[in-house]
């Protein structure tokens, strides 16, 4: 009886401890802890995200702004040096165009000189029988205004001689009266005194005229 009872016990031993021990599954043991974090957990998450996106999306609008505002001053530059570039070549082509000015104001008064010695000269005494030196220093006077006229045209220093009832035009003419002249329209160049200039199409000096005017 007593060696049943100890081969029952045997047997119930070796039973209990040939039978495994149950193991939670690890699914079962993430749901738990979800459930134990509760709902809280993924609503964190998300305002979490939200925010981020929020900073990113702030972020990106003031770089844009930065390059916009970069962008603008850059086209403002590049016109202000583009004007800069316009302005200096065009100083530098008047330069070289106008540079002679002051030069050619003081032979004006040269050709003034000559154009008054060859009209002051009375044409019937200008013959080569009546009086040969006279012709020859007549000649020469008429010789050098031409040249010197020839040499004003090279550089472009023009002549302004408004005769024939030219219109007055104040940016060429200077009137020095007004007075009524037969046969003259009112308004034009009815005697000139003194013949203008200009220097590649810019008035050196304007011609003195007096002006028809209406009786």
């Amino acid at each position: 009886m007593a060696s049943w009872c100890v081969r029952a016990v045997r047997q119930s031993y070796s039973v209990v401890a040939s039978t495994p021990l149950i193991r939670p599954s690890s699914r079962f043991l993430c749901t738990a802890a979800q459930q134990k974090n509760g709902p809280g957990s993924e609503e964190d998450q998300k305002a979490e995200q939200c925010t981020a996106e929020k900073a990113l999306v702030e972020e990106k609008c003031q770089l844009e702004e930065q390059l916009k505002e970069i962008t603008d001053k850059y086209k403002r530059a590049l016109a202000d040096t583009e004007n800069l570039r316009t302005r200096s070549q065009k100083m530098v082509e008047d330069a070289k165009l106008y540079g002679i000015q002051g030069f050619c104001k003081d032979l004006l008064e040269v050709a003034d000189i000559l154009e008054k010695a060859t009209e002051s000269v009375p044409k019937e005494e200008v013959s080569p029988q009546k009086n040969p030196h006279l012709k020859n220093l007549y000649d020469g006077l008429v010789m050098t205004e031409t040249k010197i006229q020839k040499v004003f045209l090279k550089h472009g220093l023009v002549k302004l001689n408004p005769d024939g009832g030219q219109k007055f035009d104040p940016y060429e003419h200077e009137a020095l009266f007004h007075a009524p002249v037969e046969g003259k329209e009112p308004g034009t160049v009815a005697v000139v005194t003194k013949v203008g200039y200009k220097l590649h199409g810019r008035t050196l000096r304007p011609a003195l005229v007096g002006v028809a005017k209406a009786p």
